[in-house]
C-alpha cells in the first residue's frame, strides 16, 4: 500500500472511531443516564451500535481518558462524575509544548483567561460575601509577606485569583486557570533565574483588590486587563528564543 492510501486508511479509521465515540455519548444522553449509572455491557452496546466488542472496549478507553466515563473492572462502566482534569492536562501539556515554538497557544490560554476573569469579575463581585473579601485580603497580606521576605509569589499569586473567583462556584473557571498556572510556571523555568520585581506584583494585587473592596467592577476589570500585559511579554520573550 502506498504512503498515501496508508494515510488516507489511518485517518479514516481516526474518523470512525471519533464517530463511535461521539455515538456512545449521545447513547447516555438519550438512555437517561446520569451521574454513577451504569451504561449497557459491551455486548450489548456491541449489538446496539452494530461494532465488535474489541473495537467498543477501545472508545470506552478513549472516553475513560477524556473523563466520560469511569471503567470498573469487575463491575462495569459508568458514566463518570464531573471532571476536568482530563482537559486542564491536556491544555496545560499544548500551552507548554507551544513555548519551544512561537507560544501561540500559551499566548491564547492567556488571551482567555484574560477574557474571563475582567469579563467575569463583577458577577463575582456581586456574589462575594463579606468573609470572602477578607480571604481575599489574607491572600494579599501573605503575597505582601511573602515579597518582603524576597520569596518567589507564585502559589500566592495563584491562590488571590483563586480566592478571587471563589464567589461563582465554577469548577470549570477554576481547573482553567490551574491549566494557566501550569503554563505560566513553565514561563518563568523557561526564562531562567533572573530579576523579578516583586513590589510591581503586590501593586497590581492590591490595585485590583482595592477595586473590588471598593465596589468598582469597571476598574477592577481594567486592573485585570492590564495584569497579563507583563505576562505576555515574557511569552514573547521565551518564543524569540
Amino acid at each position: 500500500m502506498a504512503p498515501q492510501e496508508v494515510s488516507s486508511a489511518r485517518f479514516s479509521a481516526q474518523l470512525r472511531s471519533h464517530a463511535l465515540q461521539t455515538r456512545i455519548m449521545e447513547l447516555i444522553l438519550e438512555q437517561g443516564l446520569d451521574v454513577g449509572d451504569a451504561l449497557p455491557t459491551e455486548g450489548e452496546l456491541s449489538a446496539i451500535l452494530g461494532v465488535g466488542r474489541n473495537t467498543i472496549r477501545e472508545s470506552l478507553k478513549v472516553l475513560q481518558a477524556l473523563g466520560v466515563i469511569e471503567i470498573r473492572h469487575g463491575f462495569g462502566t459508568f458514566v463518570a462524575p464531573n471532571n476536568f482534569h482530563a482537559l486542564a492536562d491536556g491544555l496545560a501539556f499544548r500551552g507548554k509544548l507551544s513555548l519551544r515554538h512561537r507560544g501561540d497557544e500559551a499566548m491564547e490560554l492567556v488571551d482567555v483567561r484574560q477574557a474571563l476573569e475582567s469579563g467575569l469579575i463583577g458577577s463575582a463581585m456581586d456574589l462575594m460575601t463579606a468573609a470572602q473579601r477578607d480571604d481575599l485580603r489574607s491572600a494579599l497580606a501573605a503575597m505582601e509577606d511573602a515579597a518582603a521576605k524576597g520569596e518567589p509569589l507564585f502559589i500566592h499569586d495563584a491562590e488571590f485569583h483563586r480566592r478571587l473567583f471563589a464567589p461563582l462556584r465554577n469548577d470549570l473557571l477554576m481547573n482553567l486557570m490551574d491549566v494557566f498556572w501550569k503554563v505560566y510556571r513553565q514561563i518563568h523555568l523557561e526564562l531562567g533565574p533572573g530579576p523579578v520585581d516583586l513590589g510591581k506584583q503586590v501593586r497590581d494585587h492590591a490595585d485590583i483588590y482595592h477595586a473590588v473592596a471598593a465596589g468598582d467592577k469597571a476598574l477592577a476589570s481594567e486592573r485585570l486587563q492590564r495584569h497579563f500585559d507583563g505576562i505576555r511579554g515574557k511569552l514573547r520573550t521565551v518564543a524569540a528564543r
